[in-house]
């Protein structure tokens, strides 16, 4: 239904099941069919049922990545009405199951390798400081590095090579977004994010975890990375 009625629209948002299933998704993170219909608790039939009348209607929208199909609110202007009437219905809504995806070690959780870049809070966090800095940006299901990278990673310390500065809308290999496992916010993957693991780990900032992807944070990487992406971005690694 490519123009579903205000009518439809309201139904959708007034079923519980589907509210359920809408809740863990207001944060901005992105989550499999199998995770929501979990955290709302109904039958997978319904759930699945459900998800695809709030595609077909507009309320989410659907990004492959692999063999994983991940959901998320289809707009910030979609994100803004659900928010409302939450908001108006928080007072008489039932407890809601917390969808918590990923690895429950906290190690994994908080800084971790993924196909030789970073992920986790902290993968997450480097994105979102790139991002607020302008060097950074989403667009959809790609991201690009503009002309402000080369001054937000020699913050860091990093320089990019002179062949790296052409930065308009460069090939995929150079820089995507990765779904992250744990947070469901993308992370930074391809060659930029390749070189920024690997300049944490030579520089000892970060530190392998025996057979394990999860990754230490030295105090000499706490005390550079805390200064470089600021408190908020910062605690938001750090918190448990």
């Amino acid at each position: 239904m490519n123009d579903p009625s205000t009518a439809r629209i309201v139904s959708l948002i007034g079923e519980p099941a589907c509210t359920a299933m809408l809740a863990p998704l207001m944060d901005g993170r992105a989550f499999t069919a199998g995770e929501l219909v979990r955290a709302a608790g109904v039958p997978a039939a319904t759930g699945q049922r459900h998800l695809a009348l709030m595609v077909e209607g507009g309320l989410l929208r659907v990004t492959g990545i692999g063999r994983h199909r991940y959901h998320r609110i289809a707009s910030p202007q979609v994100a803004a009405v659900l928010e409302g009437l939450m908001q108006q219905a928080d007072r008489c809504a039932p407890a809601l199951r917390a969808a918590r995806p990923g690895p429950r070690d906290e190690a994994m959780r908080r800084a971790r390798t993924c196909y030789g870049h970073l992920a986790g809070r902290l993968g997450v966090a480097i994105a979102q400081r790139l991002e607020q800095d302008g060097a950074l940006v989403f667009d959809a299901e790609s991201c690009w590095l503009t002309a402000r990278a080369a001054v937000a990673l020699a913050g860091l310390g990093i320089a990019l090579a002179p062949a790296d500065a052409a930065l308009q809308r460069p090939q995929r290999a150079f820089c995507r977004p990765c779904m992250d496992w744990s947070e469901r916010r993308a992370h930074l993957a391809g060659h930029v994010a390749s070189t920024l693991c690997r300049e944490c780990l030579s520089r000892g900032w970060l530190q392998r975890e025996p057979q394990s992807r999860a990754l230490q944070i030295t105090p000499g990487g706490q005390t550079a990375l805390r200064d470089w992406l600021g408190p908020p971005l910062w605690h938001q690694v750090m918190a448990h």
